[in-house]
This record gives structure tokens, sequence and C-alpha cells, in this order.
């Protein structure tokens, strides 16, 4: 039976569990205190980076904003670190703006030193980001016209290769100095947001960024494009471009 995971698709309905239930809605975080595994974890949680208890080593990490709002759905930004990194490696560029804009932010770990998509193909990677995803919406109700997925480096490609993919569920793509796209499937009509730096000296942009940035452009997505003088880096300059462009 053909299986649409092998191409990088998630089940249609992976945020909807909160979203679409008004009995699953949010209680006040101050009511419980927090916990170590999402099994004891309460409905939504105080402010802080949060381990979702997915697995006991490269766990997926949910950061939460003070004052994050309990009476209306909320913001997803989901950010992919780069090869050989780890979630609180690309939080800091990222949690400043969730703090000030009031919007979650869920940064799986990969399974292997970089994505599976990468290495040869959709695999664990997905099936746990699905886990983290349903995890998520089972403890908030989501804005679902603003779920980014983002990335750097690696994490950009993947980025690019499942938001693509599951245009249907990710409203955005945000990549980073991105090297690649594998794109089976299309689904959805994502907005698309690329940027990267001219002396990258791990990813030229002639072979990367202009590239997939045309390719998506030519196919009819709505993509900004970014160029920045800079090697292969995160730019906070571009971070707070990115994050207008995610929440406009």
């Amino acid at each position: 039976m053909f299986d649409p995971s092998l191409f990088g698709r998630m089940s249609p309905d992976v945020l909807a569990t909160a979203s679409s239930s008004p009995s699953a809605a949010p209680t006040s975080p101050s009511t419980s205190p927090p916990a170590s595994s999402s099994s004891a974890l309460p409905s939504t949680l105080p402010p802080g980076r949060h381990c979702l208890g997915l697995s006991e080593q490269r766990d997926a990490v949910l950061y939460v904003p003070p004052d994050l709002p309990t009476d209306s759905p909320v913001p997803l930004f989901v950010m992919f670190h780069g090869a050989g990194g780890f979630p609180e490696k690309v939080l800091p560029f990222i949690e400043p703006h969730a703090q000030r804009h009031k919007f979650l932010v869920l940064a799986p770990h990969s399974t292997f030193p970089t994505w599976d998509i990468v290495i040869g193909g959709n695999g664990p990677d997905l099936e746990r980001l699905q886990q983290a995803l349903r995890e998520v919406a089972g403890r908030y109700r989501l804005d679902m016209g603003r779920v980014a997925f983002a990335g750097f480096s690696d994490g950009a490609s993947y980025a690019l290769s499942i938001g693509v993919t599951n245009g249907d569920i990710a409203s955005h793509v945000i990549a980073f100095s991105g090297g690649f796209m594998s794109i089976f499937v299309q689904e959805g009509q994502p907005r698309i947001f690329i940027a990267h730096g001219r002396q990258d000296e791990q990813l030229p942009i002639a072979t990367s960024a202009r590239q997939n940035a045309g390719k998506l452009t030519a196919a009819g997505y709505d993509v900004q494009y970014v160029e920045f003088d800079g090697l292969h880096i995160i730019e906070p300059d571009v971070v707070a471009r990115a994050i207008d462009f995610f929440l406009a």
C-alpha cells in the first residue's frame, strides 16, 4: 500500500487535536506545575523551555513565552537546527521575537547528526516531527494561518522540503542559508521566505538560494527573497524580517 510519508507527507490533521475541539481548550499554565515528561505535563506549560519527552535523548524542545494568550489561537514557529546542531543552538535567535510577539517555538532535534532527508530520505525525523506537533496541538489552540516551518542550513533544506510538501499544514516556510529542496509532492500554497549570505562559504548562493527561489517563484509560490552581505550564518536582522513576514 502507498505510504505518503515516504514522500514527506504528514497526516493533514496533525495539528487538529486542540484547534478543532472545544473540549480541548487550554487551561492556565499557572494552575499546574511543570513536569519532565509529556505524559505528566499539564495542558499548557509555564513560560520557558520544555522538553516534550518524545525520546530520552535528542528530544524536541518547546519554548513558551511569558504572557502567552490563553483565550485565542496562537502562532507556532517550528525551527530546525543545522547539521551537527541542536535545539538550544537556534532557539536564542527566535525566542526574543516570541517573547515580543507572543508565539510558540518548537525546536525538534534530528535523530542523527543531520536530518534524515539529507542522509537518504524521509524516516524517523518526519515521524518524530508529527509526534511533536500533535503534542503541541494537544496543549494549545493554534492559529492555523500562522504555522511556520523554518530552519538554518540543513535545517533550512529540511524546512523547504517538508514545508512545500505539507503546505496544507505549514502556512509559511522560512529558509536561512539552506542548500536544496527534495520535493516529490506539493500541497497547499505556503508563503516562502528565503535568505542567504552572498559570501556563504559552505553553500554557495548561486547554486542554492538563487536556484531554490527561482524554482519556487516559477511554480507560482509567493516568495520573498533576501540576500545579505555575510557568510554561512543566521543574521539577526534577517531573522527580524522573517518574523515580520511570518506575522504579517
